[in-house]
């Protein structure tokens, strides 16, 4: 479990020090406001120890290794001209400063790199142990449609597309779970397949459809929202999201009508109890909503969550956070929805 990230000078940032909750963990903020950036920043060091862990299973870390792969993939997610851009920008040169604390403290890794920096970061904490399980993360646009020959193509061309679409891609072309863990995922999966009409199958030509009473549907002709459901499901169903590990979820809400926003909001909650440590971004007040009125209902399950408010300020971007909505300060975009609401009441008079 991942318990504290601090840094310095990452791109709208100056300083922040995250404490994360075991289960959920929701970042709240605007456009721009950074919290893409902060999700993609875990994500990356994750997915690096995770690969090395598959890997290297006898290895330990090394700095002369992890300073190349951290900077490649730092790269290839975030798609910065030169890793240095990632850095603040302000006048002068600057460094970039990452810390990651766990609950195993033989994971803890610190890391940083300066605005010229190229191709390396400089390793300041080496940990002395890889995170071993890979983690999941969905980008606002589904894949499901892009899967076939897609990590072939990405793996032999060079692609402007970052390389989470790639790394998800593989997770969402494993097999089944099958086994004693079978019953599990049937109970996850039940409220996504009931959501959808439907399950996900995957055929031998690489293509995704939803199969239903009515027959199977290749997947461009449903509806994107479903297809973002779909994904979820698929990774629940090969086990990528079972027991343990962590999920990254950028606007869970995008594209997805209320009705569809209130399961994936139970789907969350049911995921972060079974052992995922779950961060979702997101600037939608229905959700939120949703995730809070679920977290009352299991208030008796001892789940631990927190919120992060990100506030633009005229030295970067500020983090407020606590165990709920109502201690990250004021969020404009949720403001909106609520003044919104009052001006329609308001017209209906």
């Amino acid at each position: 479990m991942l318990k504290k990230m601090t840094l310095r000078n990452l791109t709208v940032f100056s300083d922040a020090n995250l404490d994360f909750g075991k289960n959920l963990n929701v970042i709240v903020g605007e456009n721009g406001a950074g919290k893409t950036h902060l999700l993609k920043m875990i994500y990356a060091v994750l997915a690096v120890s995770a690969d090395n862990a598959r890997k290297n299973q006898n290895l330990l870390p090394t700095k002369t290794a992890l300073q190349t792969q951290l900077a490649n993939k730092l790269v290839n997610i975030f798609r910065p001209e030169y890793l240095g851009r990632l850095a603040r920008r302000k006048q002068g040169r600057e460094r970039c400063d990452i810390h990651l604390k766990f609950s195993d403290a033989s994971q803890n890794i610190s890391f940083g790199f300066a605005t010229q920096s190229k191709s390396e970061v400089n390793i300041d904490d080496l940990p002395k142990a890889w995170v071993d399980t890979s983690p999941a993360y969905l980008p606002t646009r589904e894949l499901l449609t892009i899967f076939p020959n897609f990590i072939s193509i990405y793996e032999g061309h060079y692609l402007e597309f970052e390389e989470t679409w790639r790394d998800t891609c593989l997770l969402l072309g494993a097999p089944l779970q099958k086994g004693p863990k079978e019953e599990r995922i049937r109970k996850l999966l039940q409220p996504l397949e009931e959501a959808m009409d439907g399950a996900i199958e995957l055929d031998k030509n690489g293509r995704f459809y939803l199969k239903n009473q009515a027959g199977r549907m290749e997947m461009p002709l449903v509806a994107e929202g479903l297809r973002k459901l779909g994904m979820l499901a698929r990774l629940i169903a090969t086990g990528a999201l079972l027991d343990k590990g962590y999920l990254f979820w950028d606007e869970p809400e995008a594209n997805l009508n209320p009705r569809l926003i209130k399961g994936i909001a139970r789907s969350i909650l049911d995921l972060s109890t079974s052992g995922i440590q779950v961060f979702i971004a997101t600037h939608s007040l229905f959700l939120l909503r949703e995730i809070e009125m679920l977290l009352t209902e299991k208030k008796n399950e001892q789940l631990k969550s927190r919120f992060f408010g990100l506030h633009a300020s005229e030295n970067g971007v500020i983090v407020e956070q606590g165990n709920s909505v109502d201690d990250i300060g004021d969020i404009a975009a949720l403001d909106e929805e609520l003044a919104q609401s009052d001006r329609y009441l308001a017209s209906e008079v």
